[in-house]
């Protein structure tokens, strides 16, 4: 029993030294900001033969919190405008180990959904007039470190054509 009173302070260091690099959590909903950049539709080129066109959001993040976000990660969900099921996903990492320090903005960071429209007798400007054509968004979620995975936005995609 005497050597549990000597481990008691042990422990004590050991869970500081831990946390000792932990600031508080940052709620990502109000610490970044997000300014979508540009939306639209990216023209993949011929794919087995057909035009694809796929939704793509392009976007900066601004650290709005006075801590650092270290591996700071966003995930990117597409969906059609009158669906709730993922069309597509994406995901990068905005800012690695070093972290997006406080009052910092990323470079403009873009995702592409890897599905999105086919077509082989429209030009990819007809494809977006299509009366079949359904219009898309993009819902971003962002995490830094351990955090949990956090909602920071849905956003339509724009009907419009981006250049390569």
């Amino acid at each position: 029993m005497r050597a549990l009173p000597r481990l008691v302070p042990l422990l004590v260091c050991a869970v500081c030294a831990m946390c000792a690099g932990c600031g508080p959590v940052v709620d990502l909903t109000k610490g970044l900001q997000i300014t979508i950049v540009n939306s639209g539709w990216y023209d993949v080129g011929i794919v087995n033969g057909q035009n694809k066109l796929v939704p793509s959001v392009t976007f900066t993040l601004k650290n709005t919190s006075d801590q650092s976000l270290s591996t700071l990660q966003v995930n990117a969900l597409f969906r059609q405008i009158n669906s709730t099921d993922e069309w597509g996903s994406g995901f990068l990492t905005a800012a690695g180990s070093s972290g997006l320090a406080p009052g910092a903005t990323t470079t403009p960071l873009t995702i592409k959904s890897p599905l999105g429209y086919t077509g082989s007798d429209q030009s990819r400007q007809e494809m977006l007039q299509n009366s079949h054509f359904v219009d898309a968004k993009v819902e971003l979620f962002a995490k830094y470190g351990s955090t949990q995975w956090v909602r920071i936005g849905s956003y339509p995609i724009t009907r419009q054509l981006l250049p390569k």
